[in-house]
């Protein structure tokens, strides 16, 4: 049997800035330990005051550099920085494979700073299934800003805007981004564009691309509208780090003033509340599945007595009765 661990004393030394409870905390959200009820409840009154940053790109624009770059500028301004690095599952272990962490080693003894690997463990949409309560745990230990990079997988790495409150999407020179962008779900979630490795030869032409399918965007929309700036970084050097810090400062001020920054944490919030009831009737799904429920059904339903539809009724039914 698996030994009880003191919450309310996790969250409080969490709270104090001790990296060990911050990672058991992270870790028991991570194992769906049977005391993650009690470890939300302990969260929740701390939450709600850290700034979450997305970042999301194609593989090898530099999204693992560049979260490197902004932890450094951000650190430079003395605000503690949590860095969730969403990595490919082990096809072994399940675990992550680490690559964000090793190439963040500049960081390892700042005790400011706190990056945590996560698998995504068959999750889609390049985010972990964790993820919203790995955020909970860093927001509330105190974290002033939290990073969130996702795996890279590209078109389909959407989630991310669920969970951050300024979205940046990375694009590289040469690497086909400026069809990528034509694409639908780029334009919706980026809320700035860093077009990175801008020393290489087609950075004005990918930069050029983004202008034309930015004011392509606008045309639709009706009311008063975030712009998205565009800026030019190479991250391996530092460069542009800081036009990018200011252009997620103004984006924050954008939202304050609109009401929009409430309304992207309500969105968040209920999210997360939605993923954990349909992950809760999954669960209650399963116990059925140990009866002869859901075969009963299904066996009704290849023979035409029931269509699939009513057979569906019938087995919520039996989720709330039981």
């Amino acid at each position: 049997m698996a030994r009880q661990l003191d919450v309310s004393d996790l969250v409080d030394r969490a709270r104090r800035g001790q990296p060990r409870a911050v990672a058991r905390l992270i870790s028991l959200v991570e194992d769906a330990s049977p005391q993650l009820r009690e470890v939300a409840a302990a969260l929740a009154p701390h939450t709600g005051r850290a700034e979450v940053v997305g970042l999301t790109g194609s593989p090898g624009v530099g999204k693992s550099t560049t979260t490197s770059a902004l932890v450094s500028a951000y650190r430079a301004l003395g605000k503690r920085v949590g860095v969730l690095a969403i990595d490919p599952s082990s096809p072994f272990s399940g675990g992550a494979l680490l690559g964000d962490r090793i190439r963040m080693q500049d960081h390892a003894t700042d005790p400011d700073v706190f990056i945590r690997s996560m698998a995504t463990r068959g999750h889609l949409g390049g985010m972990a299934w964790a993820t919203p309560q790995a955020l909970r745990v860093m927001d509330a230990a105190g974290f002033d800003v939290v990073l969130i990079e996702t795996v890279g997988v590209g078109q389909s790495e959407v989630d991310v805007v669920s969970l951050a409150d300024t979205t940046l999407v990375l694009l590289a020179p040469g690497m086909g981004d400026g069809i990528q962008a034509a694409k639908a779900g780029i334009l919706e979630i980026a809320d700035v564009f860093v077009v990175n490795k801008a020393d290489r030869d087609g950075a004005d032409t990918t930069v050029r691309e983004l202008k034309y399918m930015i004011s392509l965007g606008r045309r639709e929309l009706r009311g008063p509208s975030w712009r998205q700036p565009i800026r030019k970084t190479v991250a391996a050097r530092g460069e542009g780090v800081e036009g990018v810090i200011e252009a997620i400062g103004s984006h924050r001020e954008w939202l304050t003033a609109h009401g929009e920054l409430a309304e992207r944490r309500l969105v968040r919030a209920r999210t997360e509340v939605e993923a954990i009831a349909l992950e809760s009737l999954r669960a209650r799904l399963g116990d059925l599945h140990g009866g002869d429920s859901l075969d009963r059904l299904a066996k009704r339903v290849m023979a035409g007595d029931v269509d699939p539809y009513q057979a569906a009724d019938a087995l919520i039914a039996e989720i709330k009765q039981s």
